[in-house]
């Protein structure tokens, strides 16, 4: 039987610039050609916040609204991943095409989440630097855990991938996919089709329904960190190996997750394991993907 691996990667672990972002693909290549080399089916989604933010910081002038940034990042970050991923795949001598798919993700208009805009995108700010722009843009800036202040919007749930039956199409034929990036474009349904809103769908969130709508076996979602903590940068401090259910909504209760960071991180993991008994949830470092699939470090979410 195929194992498909759905893999989530973080959009800050994708650079701040275009030259930054081609230079460190390059290593998230190796990363998913060694999972590739492993055996696995491989689909990749990533984030896109730091991305989109930029992107739409640089089209104000033009008035760009927000999807069609949010389309824009796919196409630019898709392009990077999949000419990195073709080239390390091609030097290991392994014949397989690689496909960027621009990807829609249908939200709830009535969803809650737009009242209350939480998700960050873009650059950090200092405090001054966010509350002058928040008079001039009239957008909302929030703080990022403690990392400096960010502007954030609406994060809808994600109710349905328009462009499924492509990628699992793509997926039977071989090829490793690159969908719903950034979450996925968040659009409702019209009377006259689909219809972009302002708003970024969580990146984990939108893996976790991709990896539970392709019967994915796994979804490993990869941060900058090896393993989940408790106690996060105190002194008691704890590395969390191995979770089930119980126990996370336990430390999700206790609010030992951030909300924004971690929190939808192990939100998705809860998602995806609880549609079935055989699914597995990994978190851990770009860097450690490989190790942490043959147990040897990550933290893993079970049932």
């Amino acid at each position: 039987m195929e194992k498909r691996l759905v893999i989530a990667l973080g959009g800050n672990a994708l650079g701040n610039s275009p030259k930054e972002q081609l230079m460190l693909v390059k290593d998230t290549a190796k990363t998913i050609v060694d999972l590739i080399s492993e055996g696995y089916k491989v689909i990749v989604t990533h984030g896109n916040g730091p991305q989109v933010g930029m992107i739409n910081l640089a089209m104000e002038s033009v008035k760009m609204p927000f999807p069609e940034c949010g389309a824009m990042s796919q196409g630019y970050i898709g392009y990077h991943l999949q000419q990195s991923i073709k080239q390390e795949l091609k030097s290991r001598n392994i014949d397989k095409n690689v496909v960027s798919l621009v990807t829609q993700v249908v939200v709830d208009k009535g969803d809650k989440a737009f009242n209350n805009p939480t998700k960050p995108v873009g650059s950090f700010y200092k405090k001054e630097e966010a509350e002058k722009l928040e008079k001039e843009s009239g957008f909302t800036f929030k703080e990022d855990a403690g990392r400096g202040y960010r502007r954030v919007v609406p994060s809808p749930n994600p109710k349905e991938i328009v462009e499924l039956n492509v990628i699992k199409e793509l997926l039977d034929k071989d090829n490793v996919v690159i969908a719903v990036g950034g979450g996925g474009i968040p659009v409702i349904e019209t009377e006259n089709g689909y219809e972009g809103v302002a708003a970024v769908i969580d990146k984990d969130k939108s893996a976790a329904k991709l990896a539970n709508d392709l019967n994915a076996q796994m979804l490993v979602i990869l941060t900058a960190i090896d393993k989940v903590c408790i106690n996060f940068n105190k002194p008691n401090q704890k590395e969390i190996s191995k979770m089930d259910i119980l126990e996370a909504k336990k430390y999700i209760k206790e609010g030992q997750f951030a909300p924004g960071s971690m929190l939808p991180k192990v939100e998705a993991c809860l998602d995806f394991v609880n549609s079935s008994k055989e699914s597995i949830a990994l978190i851990t470092s770009l860097s450690k993907a490989k190790d942490a699939l043959k147990g040897l470090t990550g933290t893993i979410i079970t049932k």
